[in-house]
């Protein structure tokens, strides 16, 4: 009974293997995702005499944005990787890795997205007469909606912190 036990277990600690697929998929779409970063690029680049200031900065902030959503990418493959598969070798050489946990990650994650529906928001408020004030108010609700998520995201962590320091305060040492 212990021999199958010992194979149920193994079979288990390799299946996060499996998490490679996803991670290399992420790595995929995210080159894909550079493609189309240069294209926008390219479009800001040959338009940007004609741009007035308000198209200028959309343009700006659709760059930002997508360095926002590439970067997220980034930190889940990594940090994720790092957390449910497997450390890398190169740990030694990036002083970073390694340094984001499973909790650090959702209040990296929550707060990237916050800053994404930011720049989408603003992007709203500078064609306001495209949006119908329903529109406008349905944006605004989401966005608030993620930066409560965020903060009560962080408010836990915090909690968990805290209460993970004082059990190691009052458990005795040897």
């Amino acid at each position: 009974m212990k021999r199958i036990e010992i194979l149920v277990e193994n079979i288990i600690l390799a299946s996060r293997w499996l998490l490679v697929v996803f991670y290399l998929a992420l790595a995929l779409a995210l080159a894909i995702y550079a493609f189309s970063f240069g294209g926008k690029l390219i479009d800001f680049v040959t338009k940007v005499t004609v741009l007035d200031e308000t198209d200028t900065i959309l343009k700006m902030l659709g760059l930002i944005d997508a360095a926002l959503v590439a970067s997220l990418v980034v930190m889940v493959i990594i940090s994720g990787y790092e957390n449910f598969v497997s450390r890398f070798d190169q740990a030694d050489e990036v002083h970073w890795l390694g340094t984001i946990d499973a909790g650090s990650l959702k209040i990296k994650v929550a707060s990237t997205i916050v800053a994404i529906s930011s720049i989408h928001l603003l992007q709203v408020f500078l064609n306001l007469t495209q949006f119908s004030t329903t529109q406008l108010t349905w944006f605004t609700l989401i966005h608030l909606t993620f930066v409560f998520s965020a903060l009560f995201l962080a408010y836990i962590d915090k909690l968990m912190v805290k209460d993970k320091g004082a059990k190691q305060s009052t458990e005795p040492s040897l």
